[in-house]
């Protein structure tokens, strides 16, 4: 393990912190960040949700749930409290707690499970979901379920089905709990076969926002250029959700085909800052995809140069 220095990892955080910097330089810093960990990089990373990005704020959460260390549960406990806070923000901060698993979060979950905001109100339903699932692991078996081969802490373990009929057919029953639909949803994910492919993209057709964007989320974890129609068709349509259309951005540079920069390319001034500033980072990500860069994030390397 290399040794870094506080200083360092300090000099990443102005990094972040920096408004004047562009969107995909500060986004390199977090997810250096975030790989770095630790007290240092967790105040860095706290320090920036007086942010004006939306966007920005919605992945400072994701990464200190990833980072699953319970210093960061104060500054992520006070984000989803702050109505001022956009749900975007206060969803990731919900998803966020349930990702670092710690028990004790139950009942401040408990409390905003029914949220005025729909996003952040089924999410903490999931979360809470996830800490009782946790907690009632017995076996071996059980706990290997909730490792991603995405080495991503996902809101819910997949499903022990492995059959896409059953599993579409779970995703997409509405009378099913969040909590069981997303187990199928990222069982679908690991199967990774056209057929599941195709059914995911049917699960861009639920009602919940919510599920839609982690249909998105998970197809850019996948980065199969099958699931570039889907993709596609949620980010040009304009009346679709932002935190969806924002996803499915993301997702298009992670796959990074000429298809899908020229499609982010189009969206680069989309009247959401959202939608447009994950198209920035988008198109960012697609030009590592197709560099011979080691490391999307590298902001060591060039605070230390």
């Amino acid at each position: 393990m290399v040794n870094i220095s506080e200083s360092a990892i300090e000099n990443i955080g102005k990094v972040l912190n920096d408004p004047k910097r562009p969107m995909k330089e500060r986004f390199r810093a977090l997810f250096s960040l975030r790989n770095l960990g630790g007290e240092t990089a967790i105040k860095c990373i706290s320090e920036c949700f007086t942010d004006d990005s939306v966007l920005l704020k919605h992945e400072l959460a994701y990464c200190l749930g990833q980072m699953q260390d319970v210093r960061a549960v104060p500054v992520l406990k006070s984000v989803l409290e702050d109505k001022n806070q956009d749900p975007i923000v206060r969803h990731e901060a919900g998803e966020a707690l349930g990702a670092i698993g710690d028990p004790d979060l139950q009942a401040l979950l408990e409390k905003y499970q029914n949220d005025s905001a729909i996003e952040v109100a089924e999410t903490c339903q999931i979360a809470l979901q996830r800490l009782k699932w946790i907690a009632g692991r017995k076996t071996s078996e059980e706990e290997n379920l909730s490792q991603s081969r995405y080495a991503s802490i996902d809101p819910a373990p997949p499903s022990e089905v492995a059959d896409v009929e059953e599993l579409r057919n779970t995703m997409m029953d509405e009378s099913n709990s969040l909590f069981e639909r997303y187990r199928a949803l990222f069982s679908l994910r690991n199967l990774g076969t056209t057929e599941s492919i195709n059914a995911l993209g049917e699960g861009l057709k639920a009602s919940s926002a919510l599920f839609r964007h982690e249909v998105a989320f998970i197809f850019g974890q996948m980065q199969d250029e099958r699931s570039v129609p889907f993709l596609k068709k949620t980010l040009e349509d304009t009346a679709e959700h932002e935190m969806v259309r924002h996803e499915a951005a993301e997702a298009l540079g992670s796959i990074a085909t000429d298809e899908c920069t020229e499609v982010l390319k189009r969206y680069l001034h989309d009247p959401r800052p959202v939608v447009r500033e994950s198209c920035e980072v988008a198109l960012d990500m697609s030009e590592y995809e197709n560099s011979p860069e080691f490391q999307y994030a590298n902001t060591l390397l060039s605070v230390q140069a």
